[in-house]
């Protein structure tokens, strides 16, 4: 079974994270196959929307910390292994939907969004979001600080307080109240939301593709005021000394175990 699927309709291509048996974490595989899946999005000259949604009852729990063969190893969110000018696949998650393509990207959360995969939904232009689903930061319960751009999406689409206090209090957030927040543009009945999604998507193509890209570019640079690949990076050099730490290592023993952490500042 293919970790992502892909399915076009008219000119819209909607992209799904699918290992529903695990909540949509992330592997390499599922990673690396939304990133690709994006590329070839933006590459195809008849696909003018794109749709970003998940399998079963999630949109995306984030990093798979299972354990298990097909799981991430934590390692690889660290610098230490890798070139220092190669971002991965987790600052993709802002850069492709953003930067890699001037056609709209809408995603459609379907379910719990936590951690990387919140930062999949809000590196979209537009979110759609089932009353019934959560969102949630994430990085709290692992020892880690924020990534795939969320650090500079969440402030954007919250203001700087809201943002603080939604990743340092770890909350949950739901339907309603993530339309408050501003973090999602559209917030649909459970019994509703494919259908609403699907038609959504499909109104974004009534418009000239030109007028959708061109729009995307001019709000995009009015809006980015940073250099944003060196801010990735920043980010990753951040998570890496968070994950190394001996509070992190705590964090993530606590968060398998199930188990309240004891953190020593270290």
């Amino acid at each position: 079974m293919s970790a992502v699927t892909v399915t076009d309709s008219g000119h819209v291509r909607i992209i799904q994270l699918n290992r529903p048996e695990v909540m949509n974490a992330l592997n390499d595989e599922l990673s690396w196959g939304v990133v690709n899946a994006l590329e070839d999005a933006a590459a195809d000259d008849n696909i003018w929307v794109i749709g970003v949604t998940g399998t079963g009852r999630a949109f995306c729990a984030g990093l798979d910390l299972s354990g298990g063969p097909r799981s991430n190893d934590l390692a690889r969110m660290t610098p230490r292994d890798r070139q220092l000018d190669e971002l991965g696949w987790v600052s993709r998650m802002l850069l492709g939907p953003r930067k890699g393509t001037d056609k709209p990207v809408v995603a459609g959360i379907n379910g719990v969004a936590v951690g990387a995969g919140l930062s999949l939904a809000m590196g979209a232009d537009m979110r759609i979001m089932k009353r019934g689903a959560r969102l949630m930061a994430g990085y709290p319960r692992i020892g880690g600080s924020p990534d795939g751009g969320l650090s500079y999406t969440l402030p954007q689409a919250m203001g700087y307080e809201k943002a603080m206090r939604f990743l340092l209090e770890n909350r949950t957030v739901e339907g309603d109240e993530a339309l408050a927040l501003g973090l999602v543009g559209e917030v649909v009945d459970d019994d509703k939301f494919e259908a609403r999604f699907a038609e959504y998507l499909d109104s974004l193509t009534k418009l000239s593709p030109i007028t959708a890209k061109l729009t995307k570019r001019v709000v995009r640079n009015a809006t980015t005021t940073i250099d944003l690949e060196g801010h990735l990076r920043y980010e990753l050099v951040s998570i890496g000394r968070a994950f190394g730490s001996e509070d992190g290592k705590e964090a993530r023993r606590a968060f398998i175990e199930k188990r309240s952490p004891v953190f020593k500042g270290e």
